[in-house]
C-alpha cells in the first residue's frame, strides 16, 4: 500500500512539470505581443509631426500599457516557474528579485499591475471623454475602482496571512514592481 501511495504522490508531484507548456506558451505570447507593440511605435513614429498633443498622450500611454502587460506576463512566467515548478540554478544578480516572490506576492503585484492598466486605459478614455456617454464613463470609473479595491483587499490578505503564519511581512519587497 505505501509504494502505491509513492507512486501516486510522484505522480502528482511530477505533473507540476506540466505547467512549464503553459509558461513556454505565455513567453512565445510575449514574443507575438513584442510584435504588436512594435507595430504601435512604428505607427507612432510616423504619425509624431501630426498628432497633436492629447493624440500623442495617448500613444505614449498605449506604449506604457503594453509595457507594463510584457513586465506582468514575464513576472507570471518567472515567479510561477520558481514557485511551482523548480527553482531556477545560480543565476546570482541575474535577477536580484529570484525566489523573493511567493503565490501571495504574486496575486498583489498581478492585481497592483492591473490596477495600473485600468488607471491607464481609463486615463484615455477621460481624455477621449467625447466618445463616450455618461454612463461609459460611469461604469468605466466604477469598474476601475473595483480593480484598485480587489487589489486592496489581496494586499491586506497577503499581509495578514503573512502575519498570522508568525513571520512579518516587509513593507517593501526587493520584487519587480510595476
Amino acid at each position: 500500500m505505501k509504494r502505491l501511495e509513492l507512486a501516486i504522490e510522484s505522480i502528482v508531484l511530477g505533473s507540476r512539470w506540466l505547467l512549464v507548456f503553459f509558461y513556454l506558451g505565455l513567453g512565445l505570447a510575449l514574443g507575438i505581443y513584442a510584435l504588436s507593440f512594435m507595430r504601435k511605435l512604428y505607427d507612432f513614429i510616423m504619425k509624431v509631426m501630426i498628432l497633436d498633443d492629447t493624440d500623442t498622450i495617448l500613444k505614449i500611454l498605449g506604449l506604457i500599457d503594453a509595457a507594463l502587460i510584457a513586465s506582468l506576463v514575464v513576472m507570471v512566467i518567472i515567479s510561477g516557474y520558481e514557485n511551482f515548478v523548480s527553482r531556477f540554478d545560480n543565476h546570482d544578480g541575474e535577477i536580484h528579485w529570484l525566489g523573493t516572490i511567493d503565490v501571495g506576492s504574486l496575486k498583489v503585484k498581478v492585481a497592483s499591475t492591473i490596477v495600473a492598466i485600468s488607471s491607464i486605459h481609463l486615463l484615455q478614455v477621460f481624455l477621449n471623454n467625447q466618445q463616450y456617454t455618461t454612463d461609459q464613463l460611469m461604469w468605466l470609473t466604477i469598474i476601475h475602482l473595483t480593480f484598485v479595491v480587489s487589489a486592496l483587499m489581496l494586499a491586506y490578505i497577503d499581509r495578514i496571512t503573512g502575519l498570522a503564519k508568525g513571520g512579518k511581512k516587509a513593507a517593501v519587497d526587493d520584487g519587480p514592481s510595476l
